[in-house]
């Protein structure tokens, strides 16, 4: 059976610009995940399961409301919010491997029903278990796409809350890119970027990505412990954590933008 959802290779980098300049690249996949087919995928991949155990799996209280609800209603539920609609949905994330997994960042592609992309919900986790979904419509039908946040979730303790997030998105074809370039008053900050390269979805290819990756999901908050150590031993400032109000929150968010932010997205 061949599938809409795939998977995406690639590689993320960070590139940070004051007080201290540090960077990182690591080689990291991505599932996209169309969330229609997310229980057949559980039922038809041997290496994947659906809220279960397998050697990859998704379950939705990782995500949304974090109650184990169902997806895609809650994705369009959010959707409501910006008086959107959509008849498709499609999430990026990493995958529980093992049974584990950290999301810094989990996107939703909306589609209307004739295929065009009506808005991106950029769902931000941090470390201290809070969320916040950014709400953003898609208007412009050009790419890449533009679209502009203030940020509203703590989410490192090396930069601070007065922020606004610039994104550059080219949506999931053969190739996607999610670039984010933050922002303070003095201007750029910091940019983060995931660009990767579709593979069609099977056991075979869930496989051969475990062992091209492994233990991928622990690396990742290993790895967010060990540039947190790089940058304190660089002296960076520490900006405190100040629980939210609430541990899973969502809004309406900026829109689109001209501005090219995005000089950094071919780092």
């Amino acid at each position: 059976m061949s599938f809409r959802s795939a998977i995406f290779k690639g590689k993320v980098v960070h590139r940070r610009h004051r007080p201290k300049k540090h960077a990182l690249d690591y080689r990291v996949f991505s599932l996209l995940i169309d969330l229609d087919e997310l229980p057949t995928m559980g039922r038809k991949l041997k290496l994947f399961a659906h809220n279960g155990f397998s050697l990859f799996s998704v379950h939705d209280r990782d995500h949304g409301a974090l109650s184990g609800g169902d997806l895609k209603a809650w994705a369009l539920g959010e959707l409501e919010k910006s008086g959107r609609s959509a008849s498709r949905v499609e999430m990026l994330c990493y995958p529980r491997i093992l049974g584990y997994v950290f999301n810094p960042l989990t996107v939703y592609f909306c589609y209307r029903e004739d295929d065009r992309l009506t808005a991106i919900l950029y769902e931000v986790c941090n470390t201290f278990k809070e969320r916040f979904t950014y709400i953003i419509p898609v208007d412009d039908e050009g790419r890449p796409i533009r679209q502009t946040a203030d940020k509203q979730l703590y989410v490192s303790p090396f930069i601070p809350m007065e922020c606004t997030y610039h994104f550059t998105i080219q949506p999931p074809e053969d190739r996607v890119k999610i670039a984010i370039n933050e922002t303070d008053a003095e201007g750029p900050l910091l940019y983060a970027c995931f660009d990767g390269q579709r593979m069609a979805l099977g056991d075979r290819a869930l496989a051969r990505a475990f062992f091209s990756y492994p233990l991928m999901t622990i690396k990742i908050i290993a790895g967010i412990h060990y540039e947190a150590l790089r940058l304190i031993l660089k002296g960076m400032p520490v900006f405190r954590h100040r629980p939210s109000a609430h541990r899973v929150q969502s809004a309406v968010a900026g829109g689109a933008t001209g501005d090219k932010n995005d000089h950094e997205q071919e780092a």
